[in-house]
């Protein structure tokens, strides 16, 4: 298992929760941004693969052990953050990475600061899908993320019973080890018999609101001027068999003709893609590939 270290960032309102892996000098830096309702251990089957890449992946706030850093959220206020993060290790520029959710908060932290970052990989997120007008954003969130966002409202009475909850979710049917079993801990707050998640609901809806309505969110990965690779899964978040990007958005986005390498994954689903251990390593490829370019 690859050391690590947890440490805290100061940043607006409070102190970000940040687990690092230590890298070789000049093998280059990864910063990763994980899901709507995730946390930093997301990335780390990602960072066992990419080996001697240092990898610093923080809980967003309202997340994990970042639970009681306060809103504002939205991807603006991410993007602060990840810049923050970056000053407290002395970092000058980073490859960024973002799953789902942290796809958008990577483009927008792109977008605002360009020179700290040098290559963007995006993990089945940041491009943006219109949504209705006048569509209930929670209605909709809950409708996309189900198990994700339901387990929001829930008390698990132990540890076990959390674990079993998502061994019952269908896109988690193939995953499994300690590294999952760390992350999910991860998102665990309160005591036996009363745990809960530690994704606070607020943020999940407001970070919601955000990607599926503000302009500024959904134009951010066309106007980037960095190099992006946009890796999609052909699976959904509940192990659908089409993805959260069907191939007719994916070929109508415009992204090839925007400079932004846009791959498919078989056989994948939207959290194996990441935490899985076939998934992971085709992502700490790309990221390996784009540290080496940096570096």
């Amino acid at each position: 298992m690859r050391a690590w270290e947890d440490t805290a960032v100061e940043v607006a309102g409070g102190r970000l929760a940040v687990r690092r892996w230590p890298g070789r000098p000049g093998a280059g830096v990864v910063l990763a941004a994980h899901g709507i309702s995730g946390n930093g251990l997301s990335w780390a089957l990602v960072a066992e693969a990419l080996g001697d890449v240092e990898v610093i992946a923080p809980d967003l706030r309202g997340r994990g052990h970042s639970r009681d850093v306060p809103g504002p959220y939205g991807m603006a206020r991410h993007a602060e953050d990840l810049v923050a993060v970056l000053d407290r290790f002395g970092i000058g520029r980073a490859v960024l990475a973002g799953h789902s959710m942290g796809g958008f908060a990577a483009c927008a932290a792109a977008r605002r600061d360009p020179g700290r970052y040098s290559e963007l990989v995006l993990v089945d997120g940041g491009l943006g899908v219109p949504v209705p007008e006048g569509a209930d954003v929670d209605a909709m969130l809950h409708a996309v993320l189900g198990p994700a966002m339901a387990r929001l409202d829930m008390e698990f009475a132990d540890r076990a019973a959390y674990h079993r909850f998502w061994a019952g979710h269908p896109a988690f049917d193939r995953l499994g080890g300690p590294p999952l079993a760390r992350y999910l801990e991860r998102d665990l707050t309160g005591e036996e018999p009363h745990l809960r998640s530690a994704c606070r609901a607020a943020a999940v809806r407001e970070d919601g609101r955000d990607q599926l309505r503000n302009p500024e969110v959904f134009a951010a990965i066309h106007e980037l001027t960095l190099p992006a690779t946009l890796l999609w899964a052909e699976r959904g978040l509940r192990d659908e068999p089409v993805g959260l990007y069907p191939p007719e958005v994916i070929a109508s986005s415009g992204l090839a003709g925007e400079g932004v390498d846009v791959c498919f994954v078989p056989d994948e689903n939207h959290y194996s893609l990441l935490l899985g251990e076939s998934g992971a390593r085709i992502v700490a490829g790309h990221l390996a590939e784009a540290a080496g370019r940096a570096a």
